[in-house]
């Protein structure tokens, strides 16, 4: 739903006013765009880990804006990738701070990339096993089953 509501922040304003005419969205759309549940969007909340200040309409129902559930779709990704709760929370912090840190946004970013870069390099490895092994019982098994594959 797109209209403009008379949002009040939950506490101070953080300057994020294009949230006002954004797209409405109330907690259970949120849960459905991003995979992540009512439970889990509260506890990111309350951790500090959403990079907007969440805000309440006129009923003190929580609305997200389309740019929130950008935000919560590359907290999934970050999530999934392995970055912990606490580099998220720093990350969303130094954003809500506003210009003036993107040299340590920048610093979380590449220290989480390095993580994911070594993860990616011991799947990788990995894999050339799996694929060594597949390899193997692949041939055994065309040379119909003669020989250990292992």
């Amino acid at each position: 739903m797109t209209r403009t509501l008379g949002v009040r922040p939950r506490s101070r304003s953080t300057g994020y006013d294009h949230r006002v005419t954004a797209e409405v969205l109330h907690i259970g759309e949120v849960a459905r765009r991003t995979g992540l549940s009512v439970h889990t969007l509260r506890l990111y909340e309350r951790e500090g880990l959403l990079a907007g200040e969440v805000l309440r309409d006129e009923a003190g129902r929580r609305v997200y804006s389309a740019w929130d559930v950008e935000w919560l779709g590359n907290c999934v990704k970050f999530r999934a990738s392995g970055m912990p709760l606490a580099a998220i929370g720093r990350l969303a912090r130094l954003v809500r701070e506003g210009t003036g840190n993107e040299a340590e946004r920048l610093e979380v970013l590449r220290e989480h990339r390095r993580h994911v870069a070594e993860r990616i390099a011991q799947l990788q490895d990995c894999l050339d096993l799996v694929d060594g092994k597949v390899a193997a019982y692949e041939r055994h098994l065309a040379a119909d089953g003669i020989g250990e594959p292992w």
